[in-house]
């Protein structure tokens, strides 16, 4: 779980941050919790429990103000990374000395947001685990897009095949190949595979994990570059 912290004096910039970054990282079906925090001392007392990853901290604060609260925390974890939130862009020069990533300046722009928190993640050398929600009757499972060989459908259900497991529900799978993005090709009308599980790419079939899957002829050349480029990687 990615675990992030926003401290910040002002509750209604700690609430639109909450929600910006909320409604992204679970878009992305990333697994995070944000916990607030009203002062420096207040993060800095909790530090010592949770291994914050990502920090957004206003630099004007009480007592104990944003700058100085960077250091104590970054003298307790060097990994963990500082993005500044400010109204003044004469502050953001005092992140140098703390190794900030990057800031935010006050009202907040989503797409300023996004993209810090964009390499934040890279910052960290995670691509942070992907989940596809799956709603059941006993309640919802997360399967992790990771360990998806490939999903295929039948009739109105799809059949989504992981390593350890296949899941059954009901779905498009045009509809899934939106979702699931480009890690995830169409070889047939009936299928959707994981690149990442591709072993060989035959004239009429691909082996997946020792299983011979369709391909048609439509889909042939996009699975042909796209294997390619999984292979140069």
């Amino acid at each position: 779980m990615l675990e992030f912290a926003i401290c910040d004096d002002e509750k209604m910039y700690r609430n639109d941050l909450r929600k910006i970054l909320g409604t992204s990282l679970e878009l992305a079906g990333i697994d995070y919790r944000i916990s607030e925090f009203s002062s420096g001392e207040d993060i800095i007392k909790n530090f010592k429990e949770t291994d914050y990853q990502i920090i957004f901290l206003d630099i004007e604060m009480g007592e104990l103000n944003g700058v100085e609260t960077a250091k104590k925390l970054r003298a307790a974890n060097r990994q963990c990374v500082i993005i500044f939130v400010t109204s003044h862009p004469d502050f953001v020069f005092q992140g140098y000395e703390v190794r900030a990533l990057n800031y935010i300046m006050k009202p907040y722009e989503p797409s300023k947001i996004l993209s810090v928190l964009h390499t934040a993640l890279e910052e960290l050398e995670m691509s942070a685990e992907k989940y596809y929600i799956i709603e059941q009757r006993s309640g919802s499972v997360r399967v992790p897009l990771s360990k998806v060989k490939y999903i295929f459908s039948e009739k109105r259900l799809l059949h989504m095949v992981a390593e350890e497991e296949t899941y059954t529900f009901y779905g498009k799978l045009s509809d899934m190949q939106s979702l699931l993005g480009e890690a995830f090709v169409r070889i047939h009308s009936r299928y959707l595979v994981n690149m990442k599980y591709v072993e060989k790419l035959g004239r009429n079939d691909v082996l997946v994990c020792g299983e011979h899957l369709p391909v048609s002829r439509s889909c042939r050349p996009e699975l042909a570059i796209a294997f390619a480029k999984y292979m140069l990687h």
